[in-house]
């Protein structure tokens, strides 16, 4: 981890830092975080590490582990369904909306188009959290362009988890072109006004997603 200059918003570049090595499992789950070690790495005091770790602490993203020490959770592959049962109605909705939003949203429909150019051009060197940042781009395209922003507002507390989740399968080259695919297939739909369709495959997509990153978290005995 690279030293952060010294802005006013300190506490929020050091929960990014923090929250961008939980997601991309830099610091993997279990492991133990320490405050001045993370402190001296980023070359801060410890103050704004002690308010980032606490914001992730309220989130579910650390646990507290000793004596003021936290620990990064870990995946819980019950709760990533039911996170992934939940977006897919969420993305089915946004996805049925931009469809028909799209031929009067100029700007919407570009962004959708960048995104989903940006995530196809992706290969196997591509970094984990880049890969992430795409696939999370691609979706929150959609949801602009839906214009219903209480959709955003609705998921936004979800990405951190729904991050870690996708890093599970995301790791897995078979599973980027996939994903992908499967984006293209929804951009389409979205792009050439089918309402019907556009919601089908974002609802599809979403629990075929939700269905793996469930079966890579479950531990070998059960996954078995």
């Amino acid at each position: 981890m690279l030293p952060l200059d010294p802005l006013p918003n300190l506490i929020d570049q050091v929960y990014a830092r923090i929250l961008e090595g939980i997601t991309d499992r830099t610091l993997p789950p279990g492991r133990r975080i320490r405050q001045n070690e993370l402190a001296e790495k980023l070359g801060v005091s410890r103050q704004p590490v002690s308010h980032a770790l606490h914001l992730l602490h309220r989130q579910g993203l650390v646990a507290e582990s000793g004596r003021k020490g936290f620990e990064v959770t870990q995946l819980d592959p019950s709760r990533i369904g039911q996170l992934y049962e939940v977006r897919g109605a969420i993305d089915a909705l946004a996805a049925r909306l931009a469809a028909r939003r799209v031929k009067a949203d100029a700007a919407g429909r570009a962004h959708l188009e960048s995104a989903l150019h940006a995530g196809c051009a992706t290969d196997s060197t591509t970094p984990l959290a880049l890969l992430i940042a795409f696939d999370v781009d691609f979706h929150r395209a959609i949801y602009r362009l839906s214009g219903n922003p209480a959709i955003e507002e609705m998921i936004a507390p979800q990405w951190p988890h729904m991050r870690r989740s996708m890093a599970t399968v995301l790791a897995e080259l078979n599973y980027r072109n996939l994903a992908w695919d499967e984006h293209e297939t929804i951009a389409a739909h979205i792009l050439s006004g089918n309402a019907n369709a556009a919601e089908a495959s974002a609802l599809a997509h979403a629990q075929s997603a939700g269905r793996m990153t469930e079966e890579r978290l479950q531990p070998p005995d059960k996954a078995a």
